[in-house]
């Protein structure tokens, strides 16, 4: 039965991206087809696999279900689009501007998939009534959303905003106002204390279950930062350039990593190379963000207080951050190894001690009990055995 409920819920998100994908075009709203396209995709494969093995983990039928609530909505709002702001005159479109506005109630699900990880299990009757609470303010907010809709398309002419929603559900007012923000902030409230449920636990965890909360958690904050711009982006739109926005297009991409990370984290797959992949993220951020600003400080000094032309200051510029990269790499990898990659600070530390003795050391006994005693605690093989020529063989 699962295995059916699987195939016809991924059959549903295939079919939605399908039709998804030429509407988008013909509607001109790519960027919005990119963007569903970007984070449902993931959310449908994950969703797929972990359904289906693992049917009693209600993770994967929520990536579904999330899927389905990016693709649909986004091709109902582009055939709407089409019928009332490009003039096709298409059958159903009051249908398609009602589901166009489900897109951000999927989006809200990724809480739920956060409080629920790894496994869709509650510690406590407290947790399971704050998720009960979370599920009724969420069914408030579907029910004001049908209501405002039933309204604004019972209203004559029905008012379509940029992106093919209705302009008064997309910006409510009066009593309608009321009960969303209302239950956007009790749902915001709920939303905190869930993550901090997450960051309690990765606190009490150790071994494996540590490993996939640190996947949660680096996908969490890719998703965090990506939606912060997007949003910021979205909410001055009005006065940025079109390139501004498409960088805020670029930054919705940012909530794919949520579902990759829990997905790899459930399945356990090369789970525990997060540490190396935290530390480099953040090394070659940290390298470039301090390029950017050495670049920038060596523009602004050359061209504003030494009066040096622009093309000199842009070429010294490039000249001083290239020279900088592999230095500066190598001491930030240092440092963030220390803290977020122990694992091979403590062996780079032992390998640098071992080669440090081996100068002084003439006994090749004494050489090779240390040179097993350093592979051993920098590798942990299970088995280890040292070979050496014998003197003249």
């Amino acid at each position: 039965m699962s295995k059916a409920w699987s195939v016809a819920l991924g059959g549903l998100a295939a079919l939605s991206l399908a039709a998804m994908i030429p509407l988008s075009v013909l509607a001109r709203l790519v960027g919005d087809g990119v963007v569903a396209l970007v984070i449902g995709v993931p959310c449908m494969a994950v969703g797929f696999v972990v359904a289906r093995r693992q049917p009693r983990n209600p993770l994967g039928w929520l990536f579904l279900v999330i899927a389905i609530f990016l693709f649909v909505p986004t091709v109902g709002g582009d055939y709407a689009y089409l019928n009332y702001e490009l003039g096709h005159h298409l059958p159903f479109a009051a249908a398609g501007l009602a589901v166009d506005q489900l897109w951000i109630e999927g989006l809200a699900l990724f809480i739920v998939v956060i409080l629920l990880f790894p496994d869709g299990r509650l510690p406590s009757r407290f947790w399971r009534w704050a998720l009960r609470t979370w599920c009724a303010v969420f069914a408030v907010l579907l029910v004001d959303l049908v209501v405002d809709t039933a309204v604004a398309l019972a209203a004559h002419p029905v008012r379509v905003d940029s992106t093919g929603g209705l302009a008064v559900v997309d910006n409510p007012t009066g009593g309608f106002a009321v009960v969303q923000h209302g239950c956007l902030l009790v749902v915001l409230v709920l939303s905190v204390s869930f993550i901090g449920r997450q960051v309690l636990s990765w606190r009490r965890s150790s071994g494996e279950r540590r490993q996939q909360l640190k996947w949660l958690a680096g996908g969490a904050a890719v998703s965090i930062v990506g939606l912060v711009f997007a949003v910021i982006f979205a909410t001055s739109s009005g006065s940025i350039t079109t390139v501004a926005q498409w960088i805020g297009t670029f930054a919705w991409f940012g909530l794919a990593a949520l579902p990759v990370s829990i997905g790899v984290a459930i399945l356990r797959y090369r789970l525990y190379e997060i540490d190396r992949i935290i530390s480099r993220t953040l090394a070659y951020a940290l390298v470039t963000g301090l390029l950017i600003g050495v670049y920038a400080g060596v523009v602004l000094l050359a061209t504003r207080v030494l009066s040096v032309s622009s093309p000199v200051a842009v070429a010294a510029s490039t000249l001083a951050a290239a020279a900088l990269f592999s230095p500066l790499r190598r001491r930030v990898q240092r440092i963030v190894d220390r803290r977020f990659n122990r694992t091979r600070y403590n062996a780079d530390r032992t390998v640098a001690a071992f080669a440090a003795r081996l100068k002084d050391a003439v006994d090749v006994t004494a050489v090779g009990d240390d040179l097993a005693s350093v592979v051993q605690r920098t590798l942990e093989p299970a088995h280890l055995s040292v070979w050496t020529r014998p003197p003249g063989g």
